[in-house]
């Protein structure tokens, strides 16, 4: 019998997409630059283009700071803080010096400067459970909405509520004992601000190698993941490669809007806007009262920043999760997780408010932004992240550990 007789076979396909959220995605992508520049701005279209390539990074990179900070507490591996502390690193280094200058390419350029106190402490603490319960932080709530992510839609909308509610209490939280706001690119000079921060960064990582290498004996690292025909494209990317992709793409942030990237005060607009549309009267609360939260406030949400940009994470989500072939909703939650999801959103949100950020604005933004509220933040999210950790048995959710055969 010749070949010629032989069955036909389908040459295995090298990748999959799923090209109806992909054209989606797109679609919204293109139509909402366009119609930003045209009704706002060129700047507020190309923020929502940046935002759409930080959720795409954020994806592909898989790069989250919840399950990074979980392994690392339960099971000592620092892979994913290590990528942290690379994305620090190259941020201050490209920070500082305008900042310092207070221009870029001819704008002005200010950081996230916040007071550092009491308020900050307990926020921190707060949306470090929060993390834990609700599967994700800011950035990692948004891109895995994106990505398709059911349960982290019950997570986005309690963190929304949450913040609004935080608000609300910001005079009694703003009133306790804090230090007013410090900039360390200020207090110390540009050069020795870099130098010190590169120090804190680098034994940060060095500590993490101890700890891994005396729990595992090596270095674990990250479970391999089959690329696709073009991983670039399709994904997944090496870790560090989207460390450095979010560390430029905030500095286009900085360039573009005169400030570092945040997430979460879009979540306190949004919901403050629901409660207006309910009629309650925010407008009346002392944080909405006037000021720059008044103005978001009255104005249409397109002219937010912050916003715009929060939409591009979701939108730049969706598109890698279908360029990876991934997105594939599932409608069912245990009941449980459902709890923990609301309760970790609500978490979330009040405690981003008391801490004038999350994980991207106070964290990320404000120590590159040499805000020493960023530091203090740091640890006070950490041990937040200690308690979620173990909290989460509790509801039913996974903390992943590293079998006998990897030790």
């Amino acid at each position: 019998m010749s070949d010629i007789s032989a069955p036909l076979r389908r040459a295995p396909r090298r990748f999959d997409i799923n090209p109806k959220p992909l054209g989606f995605s797109l679609v919204l992508i293109a139509l909402g630059a366009v119609w930003l520049a045209e009704t706002v701005s060129g700047r507020q279209a190309a923020l929502y283009v940046v935002g759409a390539l930080l959720g795409l990074s954020l994806y592909h990179a898989a790069f989250g700071f919840t399950s990074a900070w979980r392994v690392f507490i339960a099971d000592g591996r620092g892979t994913g803080l290590r990528a942290q502390m690379v994305m620090l690193a190259v941020g201050v280094v490209l920070f500082f010096p305008a900042l310092g200058a207070g221009t870029l390419f001819g704008q002005p350029v200010t950081g996230l400067v916040a007071p550092a106190g009491t308020s900050v402490l307990v926020g921190a603490f707060m949306f470090g459970i929060g993390m834990q319960l609700g599967g994700g932080c800011a950035s990692g709530t948004l891109y895995t909405v994106g990505g398709g992510s059911t349960r982290m839609i019950v997570t986005l909308l309690a963190f929304v509520v949450g913040s609004v509610i935080g608000t609300a209490h910001m005079p009694f939280w703003t009133a306790l004992p804090s230090l007013k706001p410090i900039s360390l690119v200020k207090t110390l000079g540009v050069g020795p601000a870099i130098a010190l921060n590169l120090v804190v960064f680098a034994a940060i990582a060095a500590l993490t190698v101890v700890i891994e290498r005396r729990r595992h004996g090596r270095l674990v690292g990250t479970a391999p993941r089959a690329p696709h025909a073009s991983p670039w494209l399709h994904g997944p990317w090496p870790l560090m490669v989207g460390a450095v992709a979010l560390a430029l793409l905030n500095f286009a942030t900085l360039a573009l809007s005169g400030r570092p990237w945040g997430i979460t005060a879009a979540f306190a607009l949004w919901g403050a806007k629901g409660f207006a549309a309910l009629g309650i009267n925010v407008g009346g609360w002392p944080y909405w009262a006037s000021g720059a939260n008044a103005a978001a406030l009255a104005a249409p949400a397109s002219h937010d920043v912050t916003t715009v940009m929060d939409v591009g994470i979701v939108l730049g989500a969706m598109a890698a999760a279908a360029l990876a072939g991934r997105f594939a909703p599932v409608w069912r939650m245990p009941l449980r997780s459902f709890v923990a999801a609301v309760v970790g959103g609500l978490l979330l949100g009040y405690g981003a408010r008391l801490a004038y950020g999350c994980n991207i604005g106070a964290y990320f933004s404000g120590i590159v932004s040499g805000s020493l509220h960023g530091w203090l933040w740091l640890v006070a999210a950490f041990f937040g992240n200690v308690v979620g950790t173990k909290l989460r048995p509790a509801f039913g959710l996974e903390v992943e550990r590293t079998g006998q055969s990897g030790c």
